[in-house]
């Protein structure tokens, strides 16, 4: 799958191993890497898997149209899809996602 960022500063962030312990901490930093390697290496959406420890989900209310992974507890991975496969401009469903944005990493609870 492809990966962007909605930032510059975040993309640099998250393609520097160093940024990333600095900012979030060395347990989290790792699941970041994980989580990103699952993402990266995912074909389409529904490759990751839904169930833990990535927990791929659908968000809802103010943050619809947008997915997020679990990473360290309460803290998600929040994306968007960035573009379609087969399907051009609607999303049918995670199948057809084959690129993301990534927005944030945040505690929405």
């Amino acid at each position: 799958m492809d990966i962007s960022f909605k930032t510059s500063k975040l993309k640099r962030v998250f393609n520097s191993e160093h940024q990333l312990k600095k900012k979030y901490g060395d347990r989290m930093a790792r699941v970041i890497a994980m989580r990103l390697a699952v993402l990266k290496n995912a074909a389409a959406l529904s490759d990751v898997p839904n169930i833990p420890p990535e927990r791929r989900h659908k968000l809802a209310g103010n943050r619809k149209g947008q997915y997020a992974v679990d990473l360290v507890q309460p803290h998600r991975l929040v994306f968007e899809p960035h573009r379609v496969s087969a399907q051009g401009g609607k999303i049918a469903d995670a199948g057809d996602v084959d690129a993301i944005t990534i927005i944030e990493i945040i505690d929405y609870h």
